[in-house]
C-alpha cells in the first residue's frame, strides 16, 4: 500500500460539470440553483424538475397532478443510468412534464424523506434501492413506488414511459383506487412509527451473546462476511462480534471477524494501491466490488481494523487502517479540513473520456501493466495481484471488464516470495515499489466524480475514526486531522445564535436542517475526540449537543428520539429508524453517548434518558439483536459495569503519555477515560464528579486511578502498575 500522496490531481465535482454545460448552452432548470452535487448533475435534464419543498407542493395542488419523487444520490450508479436513459430523454421528459410535478431528493441531504419513503416503496414492492421512484398525491402521501425502471420493458419491469402513462390514466379514470392505496400506505407508515415509540419491553444482559448467536447462523464459513453475494461490509454486526469475545469470551466471535477483515482486504473491494474500501462486493469472494467510496464506510472500516489491532496485535489490520486513513486525507479532505462525502463508482474511459465506465479509474489490463514495469517486477506483481490477460472479473453481467482486472491479494508474500525464489522482505519492497508507479500513472486518468458536500453525521464518524487512529497507531497527523474537522462542524456547520447544527456545507454555505443522526454522531465523535487529545473544550461542546439533541428529538412519551425535530411541516412522518445498516441509526448512538456521558458528568438523567432509548426499541433487540448492532452494543454498556481511568498529569509530559499509551493500545469498548490536569479543565470535571476535585498533579509524575462506579483501586504512578489494573 502506497501512504504518501501523489501528484495533486484534478477533480471531477458537480460545479465543474455544470461549468461545461452551460459553456455547451446547456438550458438548466430550477435545480441550478441548488447545493447538492446530485441535483446539480440533473440541471440540464428536460424534466422540469423541482426540488423538495412547497412550490412543488403547491403546483401539485393547483393543477391536480400527482407528484413524481425520484430519490438519489451523485455517486449512485444505477441512477446514473436512469438518467441517460429516460431523464435525459425529451420523450420522456414531455410526458414527466405534462401529467405530473416531478421532484429530486439527494437522500444524503434528506434522509428523513428518503427514510419515509423507502419504508413505502419496501412495503409496496417488496424491496428497495437508488434510484427510487414514488408517486404521490399532492399532499405527498404515496402510492406506487419501485426503483430503477428501464426505458423499455425489461426482466419482468415496466418500461418507464410505459408507467408514466399507465398511472397518468389511473389517475384520471380510478382516482379512488389510488386515494385508497396513498391512505392505506400512510396509515401503516405512521402505525410502524408509534409502534416502536410504546414498546416497553426490558432488554437483558443476553443481547450480545444472542446478537452473536444469530450472526454465526449467517455467516459465511468460506469467504467471511455474512449471507452471499451480494456482500456488504457492515461494521456495526463487527463491532458486536468483538464485545461478544470481550464480553463473554466467545473465541469463535473473534475468529469470524478476523476472518472477515482480512479477506475482505485481500479482495478487490479494498482499493490495493490506494487505499480505501469500495461499497460493496456483487460476489461472495469479495473481489469485484461496486466501485463507489463512501466516507462512512472508511470511517467505521477502519474503526474496525484499529479495533482488530489492539486485540490481536496483528501488523496486517494495522496496516489495513492506515491505509484507510490515508486514503481519506489524500482524496477525500477539503481545504478547509472537513471531509468530503463520496467518490463515484463511474468514471471516464480512459481511452474514451467521453464515454463513462463503472471501476474504469481502478481496472487494469496485463498490457499497462508490462509497459509500466520492468518485466521481472510485472510478472512478480502480477502474480501477487492475481492479474491475467484475459481479465479477473468474476461477476461481469454487462461486460464492463472484458480483458481487465481488479487488483486483489492472489497470492500471499510468502507464496510470492517462494515462486519467485526471493525473499519475502525483497518482494515486498519489489511490490510497494511497483505499487507506487502504478498510483502516479493512474492519478493521471480522469478521475470519478467526487461529492464534495461536508455532510455532519458522516464527518462525525470520521473524527471518531482518526482520533481512535491516533491512539492506537500514535500518528499525530491523525489526531490533526480529526482536530480540524471537528473545529470546522463547531464553526462553520453551527448556528452561533441557537447553537443548532446544519447537516450540509458545500461551497462555503450550510444548509439544511440537522437530523438524529448529525448531532448523535457528532456528539461520538467529539466524545473520542476528547479521549484522544484530552482537551475538555471537545468534552464541552458534547455535553452541549446533547442537551440540544435532547430538545429537538426526544420522545417524551415512548423514549427514544424521532430522526427529525418536527420543525419541517413537508415531513409526513417522524419516523424512528430501527435498523443499523450502512450506517447506524441516530438512536443506537445516542443510547451510548448518553450512557458514556452519564458516567463522565455523573447525570442520572441522561443514564434515565438512554435507558428509555434502549426500552423503546427493546422488543426487536429482544428477538432481532442483529437488527441494531450498535444498539446492543449500548445495552451492554449498560449492564456491564465500566471502568473509569482518570489519569492526574500534565498532558505535554512524558509521564503523561505513557500512562495514556497504556490506555490506549487495549481494547476497552467500556470504559471511560479522563485527564485532571490541574487546571480549568479539571476544575469543569470536578463540577460534575467531585471525586476529581482532590486529585493532585506533580510535575514530572503521572497518577492513574481506574474506578468503578466512582469507588477506585489504589493508584499507581508507573505504566506497569497500571497495565495491571487493566489487565485484571
Amino acid at each position: 500500500m502506497v501512504e504518501s500522496a501523489i501528484e495533486e490531481k484534478t477533480t471531477n465535482t458537480a460545479s465543474e460539470f455544470v461549468k461545461r454545460e452551460l459553456a455547451k448552452g446547456g438550458q438548466a432548470n430550477r435545480l441550478i440553483e441548488e447545493k447538492s452535487p446530485y441535483l446539480l448533475q440533473h440541471a440540464f435534464n428536460p424534466v422540469n424538475w423541482y426540488p423538495w419543498g412547497q412550490e412543488a407542493f403547491e403546483r401539485a395542488e393547483r393543477e391536480d397532478k400527482p407528484i413524481f419523487l425520484s430519490v438519489g444520490y451523485s455517486t449512485c450508479h444505477w441512477c446514473h443510468v436512469m438518467a441517460h436513459e429516460s431523464f435525459e430523454d425529451p420523450a420522456t421528459a414531455a410526458i414527466l412534464n405534462e401529467h405530473f410535478v416531478s421532484i429530486k431528493v439527494d437522500r444524503e441531504e434528506r434522509p428523513d424523506v428518503d427514510r419515509i419513503y423507502m419504508a413505502a416503496t419496501q412495503a409496496m414492492s417488496g424491496g428497495g434501492g437508488w434510484p427510487m421512484s414514488v408517486f404521490l398525491m399532492p399532499d405527498r402521501r404515496p402510492f406506487y413506488a419501485g426503483t430503477y425502471f428501464p426505458p423499455q420493458p425489461h426482466h419482468g419491469l415496466p418500461g418507464f414511459s410505459e408507467l408514466l402513462q399507465a398511472i397518468g390514466r389511473a389517475w384520471k379514470g380510478d382516482r379512488q383506487n389510488i386515494t385508497d392505496v396513498a391512505g392505506r400506505v400512510t396509515d401503516r407508515l405512521r402505525e410502524s412509527a408509534s409502534a416502536k415509540a410504546v414498546s416497553g419491553a426490558r432488554v437483558d444482559e443476553k443481547v450480545i451473546a444472542n446478537g452473536y448467536r444469530q450472526l454465526a447462523a449467517e455467516y459465511d464459513r468460506d469467504y467471511g462476511g455474512f449471507g452471499r453475494e451480494p456482500k456488504f461490509p457492515r461494521p456495526v454486526a463487527l463491532n458486536l462480534l468483538l464485545r461478544a469475545y470481550r464480553r463473554e469470551g466467545e473465541g469463535k466471535a473473534l475468529e469470524m471477524v478476523l476472518a472477515t477483515l482480512r479477506k475482505m482486504a485481500a479482495g478487490g473491494m479494498n482499493d490495493q494501491i490506494g487505499g480505501g474500501f469500495h461499497r460493496y462486493s456483487v460476489d461472495r469472494q469479495w473481489r469485484v466490488p461496486h466501485f463507489e467510496k463512501m466516507l462512512y464506510d472508511q470511517a467505521q472500516l477502519a474503526s474496525s481494523y484499529l479495533e482488530a489491532f489492539q486485540i490481536t496485535g496483528d501488523s496486517y489490520m494495522a496496516r489495513t487502517a492506515s491505509a484507510v486513513l490515508d486514503y481519506v486525507l489524500r482524496d477525500l479532505t477539503g481545504p478547509h479540513g472537513a471531509f468530503y462525502s463520496a467518490e463515484d463508482a463511474d468514471s471516464p474511459l480512459p481511452e474514451n473520456p467521453a464515454a463513462q465506465g463503472e471501476g474504469a479509474f481502478y481496472l487494469w489490463s496485463a498490457r499497462e501493466i508490462e509497459q509500466l514495469l520492468e518485466q521481472e517486477t510485472a510478472d512478480i506483481f502480477k502474480f501477487h495481484y492475481g492479474v491475467s490477460e484475459s481479465g479477473n472479473a468474476l461477476a461481469d453481467p454487462h461486460q464492463e471488464f472484458v480483458g481487465k482486472n481488479i487488483l486483489y491479494l492472489a497470492s500471499s508474500l510468502e507464496d510470492t516470495a517462494g515462486r519467485f525464489g526471493k525473499p519475502a522482505e525483497e518482494i515486498r519492497l519489489i511490490l510497494e515499489s511497483a505499487a507506487r508507479k502504478l498510483l502516479a500513472e493512474r492519478s493521471k486518468r480522469p478521475r470519478p466524480h467526487l461529492d464534495d458536500k461536508v455532510i455532519t453525521a458522516w464527518n462525525g464518524l470520521m473524527i471518531s475514526a482518526l482520533a481512535k487512529g491516533y491512539q492506537v497507531l500514535g500518528e499525530e497527523r491523525y489526531l490533526k486531522a480529526a482536530q480540524g474537522a471537528a473545529a470546522f462542524l463547531m464553526n462553520e456547520l453551527r448556528d452561533a445564535a441557537s447553537g443548532t447544527l446544519y447537516r450540509r456545507y458545500r461551497e462555503g454555505a450550510a444548509g439544511a436542517g440537522a437530523q438524529l443522526d448529525d448531532y448523535a454522531f457528532a456528539v461520538q465523535g467529539l466524545l473520542d475526540l476528547y479521549e484522544a487529545s484530552l482537551d475538555i473544550w471537545w468534552l464541552r461542546q458534547a455535553v452541549d449537543l446533547t442537551e440540544k439533541q435532547i430538545e429537538l428529538f426526544a420522545d417524551a412519551t415512548g423514549g427514544g428520539f424521532y430522526d427529525t425535530s418536527g420543525q419541517d411541516a413537508t415531513v409526513l412522518v417522524r419516523m424512528k429508524g430501527d435498523y443499523d445498516g450502512a450506517e447506524p441509526t441516530g438512536n443506537s448512538v445516542a443510547a451510548l453517548n448518553l450512557l458514556r456521558l452519564a458516567q463522565i458528568t455523573d447525570n442520572p438523567s441522561w443514564r434515565v434518558r438512554a435507558e428509555g432509548t434502549i426500552a423503546a426499541f427493546a422488543d426487536l433487540l429482544q428477538s432481532h439483536p442483529i437488527v441494531l448492532p450498535p444498539m446492543a452494543v449500548a445495552g451492554d454498556f449498560r449492564y456491564s459495569t465500566p471502568t473509569q481511568i482518570i489519569i492526574a498529569g500534565l498532558p505535554e509530559e512524558e509521564a503523561t503519555k505513557q500512562m495514556l499509551g497504556e490506555v490506549y493500545r487495549r481494547f476497552l469498548p467500556n470504559k471511560i477515560l479522563l485527564l485532571a490536569e490541574g487546571g480549568e479543565a479539571q476544575d469543569w470535571l470536578a463540577q460534575k464528579l467531585p471525586m476529581v476535585a482532590d486529585l493532585e498533579v506533580q510535575p514530572g509524575t503521572a497518577t492513574a486511578y481506574v474506578c468503578q462506579n466512582y469507588v477506585c483501586q489504589l493508584p499507581v504512578q508507573n505504566p506497569a502498575g497500571l497495565q495491571e489494573l487493566l489487565d485484571r
